[in-house]
């Protein structure tokens, strides 16, 4: 079994700014460069033989590529906040890139996301924050922008789940039309 997901990879320059963000928040594991990405859709665990029709379907998937900029910070979590994450700008484009990756991994059997699409890059994971300190972070980093940078292609990623978090590998990269 291999699990599975398809991500944005963020670019170093991009990546760099992020991580000048994390600080600050006692109780928070910030992702470390290699683990900053844009999820489009989690699959879960598979087999090796679904992976590689994973692998096919995404392969036909054809969109063109396009300008994407981070925008914003939040929580998830609500008033017991569990994770800290920068924001995307609006984006049909990348809408529509995630909506034709779910049609290509329902049209293989795959179960329909329940959750809505809530584009993000994850910077921390956290557990019992100071809600003080959470607040203040939101508060200090709130207008933050990446600045656009090009989307040409998206990756299917694995995940190897470890006590010091997760371990990601690009199985894959599929590009976008230029």
């Amino acid at each position: 079994m291999i699990r599975l997901f398809v991500a944005l990879e963020i670019p170093s320059p991009v990546c760099e700014r992020l991580l000048a963000l994390q600080g600050g928040v006692s109780g928070a594991r910030w992702l470390d460069r290699e683990q900053l990405h844009l999820t489009l859709r989690f699959i879960g665990e598979v087999s090796e033989s679904t992976a590689g029709d994973i692998d096919d379907a995404l392969t036909g998937v054809r969109a063109p590529g396009f300008a994407l900029a981070l925008a914003g910070v939040g929580a998830f979590g609500g008033k017991a906040p569990r994770s800290l994450w920068a924001g995307v700008r609006a984006s049909s484009e990348l809408v529509h890139l995630q909506r034709k990756i779910e049609a290509a991994l329902q049209r293989l059997g795959l179960s329909a996301e329940q959750r809505k699409f809530t584009p993000h890059v994850t910077l921390a994971r956290l557990r019992d924050p100071p809600r003080a300190q959470v607040q203040e972070f939101l508060t200090t980093v709130a207008l933050f922008s990446s600045g656009d940078f090009l989307v040409d292609g998206f990756a299917l990623f694995s995940s190897e789940l470890a006590s010091s978090g997760a371990i990601y590998r690009v199985e894959r990269n599929y590009p976008l039309a230029a």
